[in-house]
């Protein structure tokens, strides 16, 4: 049993360059923290939770605009030990309502604008401390912060301890908590290290949110543990990225991204010549992005996948001769047990399609309070039921070919139509709703409503999608919505959303 501090917080620590006065981030509004700032921000936040004095494995429930100090916060709730919960900033009331009432947050953050709303929740809630913190280096937990020494000795960890919590959408009904750990993130965090080649001088341009694995983990933990400088991007501007390219050697981003930069005639093989490394993951890429990447800047973009339960899963070779493929997310990472399983529960043979299923040091604890969940999910050996259905090529390529259940990935933004249904269904006059997902130009894939009226009520589309409006997260809205007589349903009455797919497959071609 190894003694060494397992704390995630402290190997990123470890990692940090000799030189604290050397630049660790450089923001788009040219601000510059070095690696020292990170040091002293994050004790002193550390400090102020420790102070608090709350309960072992605390949750620490942040709703924050994109910024440094958002980052320092996450860093400094791994730090003190407690258990850091990021949310959506386009979540609204009824979303945090639930977030608050499930996790039992000891802690909340929330933008100042957001504070009146938040804090009633709260409090009612039962939560004791909320502070607010603003892109704008404002706040009270800034404020609060700023008395408290700027030398934290980070909390003792074993490597199965909670780290974060992060909320997924079930394909039916309400959001789970995915419980990942300091070894869940810190096991992942140094496979990518070396399979992606990090090393020194690497420089990442960070254009994400960091309210996802993706921004959160994947970025962060990676630039972190190599000790490499950020150029910070509060809100993705592709023009900006372009012009960061020169100075830069590590791009991660959502398929989106990438289309939006082939719009720009700025793109081309001399801005991209300093750059190593174009990641892309969270949605699937188009094999015409894929292509006209290559085309334009010389580069071509690898592919990866994981779960907001796993991290990182799968990805193409960094080394390009081992062959990066379009259309597929590469091979199991190191450590990573990956198995294609038939409905019969037999594992099936090479190129055959069926369910994904994995193991290894980075797969989640379990959902936060839902153990019956959490057993459904595992298998009786202990793989995970990723709920992804793909196959596996004679070279040992992964391909996900769609969802098991009809999750819908817009923008990079998983929306599950059973919680959008489940809004729509309550509303007066509606019999009955099914949401499923086309193409989009630009989000990879948006949300359709298809609304079934009670006999003799007047339904108009346009105060459907306004009420969701006001309730839900702008990525989860219908881009549009129809009013019908009635749904397509197979022999046993189940909607056949297949079919509605193929209605409406070419309503934004």
């Amino acid at each position: 049993m190894t003694t060494e501090n397992q704390n995630l917080f402290a190997a990123l620590r470890a990692a940090f360059p000799k030189n604290l006065d050397e630049i660790a981030v450089e923001t788009d509004d040219e601000l510059a923290y070095s690696w020292r700032d990170l040091d002293r921000a994050t004790a002193m936040i550390a400090n102020l939770l420790v102070s608090l004095k709350l309960p072992e494995g605390s949750r620490i429930a942040v709703q924050v605009e994109k910024s440094v100090e958002a980052m320092m916060l996450y860093l400094a709730t791994l730090r003190a030990g407690y258990v850091f919960l990021p949310l959506n900033t386009a979540y609204q009331s009824a979303e945090i309502e639930y977030f608050i009432a499930n996790a039992e947050p000891a802690v909340v953050v929330c933008s100042p604008k957001n504070f009146g709303w938040v804090s009633k929740i709260a409090f009612q809630a039962g939560t004791r401390n909320v502070f607010t913190l603003g892109d704008d280096r404002t706040g009270s937990l800034l404020d609060r912060a700023a008395v408290h020494g700027d030398v934290h000795q980070p909390a003792k960890k074993p490597a199965g301890d909670l780290a974060a919590i992060l909320y997924t959408s079930g394909t039916t009904g309400r959001s789970k908590g995915a419980m990942l750990t300091h070894g869940n993130m810190l096991s992942n965090a140094r496979v990518l290290k070396d399979y992606w080649g990090w090393k020194p001088g690497d420089v990442l341009v960070h254009a994400l949110p960091i309210f996802h694995v993706h921004g959160l983990f994947v970025a962060i933990h990676g630039a972190l543990i190599n000790g490499s400088k950020m150029l910070w991007m509060a809100k993705f501007d592709p023009k900006k990225v372009i012009a960061w390219m020169p100075r830069a050697t590590v791009f991660m981003g959502v398929p989106t991204l990438y289309v939006r930069m082939l719009a720009e005639p700025s793109l081309d093989q001399a801005a991209a010549k300093n750059m190593r490394l174009f990641i892309a993951g969270s949605a699937p890429l188009l094999v015409e992005t894929f292509k006209a990447w290559q085309d334009r800047t010389g580069h071509t973009i690898l592919e990866r996948y994981g779960m907001s339960e796993t991290v990182m899963l799968t990805s193409n070779p960094y080394r390009p001769e081992e062959g990066r493929r379009g259309g597929t997310v590469g091979f199991p990472l190191p450590g990573v047990g990956l198995r294609v399983m038939g409905d019969d529960g037999k594992e099936l043979p090479t190129g055959e399609i069926g369910g994904i299923q994995v193991k290894g040091p980075n797969v989640f604890k379990g959902y936060w309070r839902m153990p019956e969940k959490t057993k459904e999910e595992f298998t009786a050996d202990g793989w995970f039921r990723t709920g992804d259905v793909g196959k596996v090529d004679g070279d040992g390529y992964v391909s996900i070919v769609g969802r098991s259940k009809d999750l819908i990935i817009s923008g990079g933004y998983n929306v599950y139509p059973a919680e959008i249904e489940g809004y729509i269904n309550e509303m007066p006059g509606v019999a009955e709703s099914a949401l499923v997902g086309v193409p989009h130009p630009d989000f990879g894939e948006v949300g359709v409503a298809v609304v079934i009226p009670k006999p003799g009520a007047k339904l108009s589309p346009g105060e459907i999608v306004a009420t969701l409006k006001a309730k839900l997260a702008n990525f989860k809205i219908p881009k549009r919505c129809f009013v019908v007589d009635e749904l397509p349903r197979n022999t046993m009455g189940k909607v056949q959303k297949n079919l509605l797919r193929g209605e409406y497959k070419d309503l934004f071609a």
